[in-house]
């Protein structure tokens, strides 16, 4: 019977992953508190994807949240009941609903980004210049590492 491979010594790399898979955690929780409207996280990133990328099909939409297309529609009900979000019924396909941001919802998404901005900032403000410094050329490496994938794994 062959033996398995004896695990191996974490590297660097994943040390460094270790560390920063909570801290960004961290982060997105502390940004998500600032928000006002007291939306669940799930309904949040939502209603944030349909301004990005909308309008989108529930299944569309599901499949970017990756969420099972029953909790989507569950989601985007409640999303419509307060007025955030428009749903349409295709013109050549009755049975698909398109969805698409509301002007409330936008006025919503862009109250909660000036929240978490104002927040962010009154915390960088307390980093010497040097930190501030390293944060910002962090932030193309950041850029990068979360990047959409490419369907050809390039």
């Amino acid at each position: 019977m062959p033996r398995a491979a004896a695990p191996s010594a974490p590297t660097e790399t994943d040390e460094i992953a270790a560390r920063l898979r909570p801290a960004v955690t961290r982060l997105a929780r502390l940004l998500r508190r600032q928000d006002e409207g007291g939306l669940p996280p799930t309904m949040a990133a939502s209603l944030a994807t349909i301004a990005r990328e909308g309008p989108l099909t529930l299944k569309e939409l599901a499949a970017r949240e990756q969420v099972a297309p029953p909790t989507m529609t569950s989601v985007v009900h409640r999303l419509a009941e307060q007025g955030l979000v428009l749903r349409r019924t295709d013109t050549d396909d009755r049975r698909v609903c398109f969805v698409e941001i509301s002007a409330k919802g936008k006025r919503q998404l862009d109250v909660n980004r000036r929240r978490r901005v104002r927040w962010l900032a009154s915390r960088l403000a307390e980093l010497d210049a040097e930190e501030v410094a390293t944060l910002e050329a962090t932030l193309d490496v950041l850029d990068r590492l979360t990047a959409p994938v490419p369907e050809d794994g390039s």
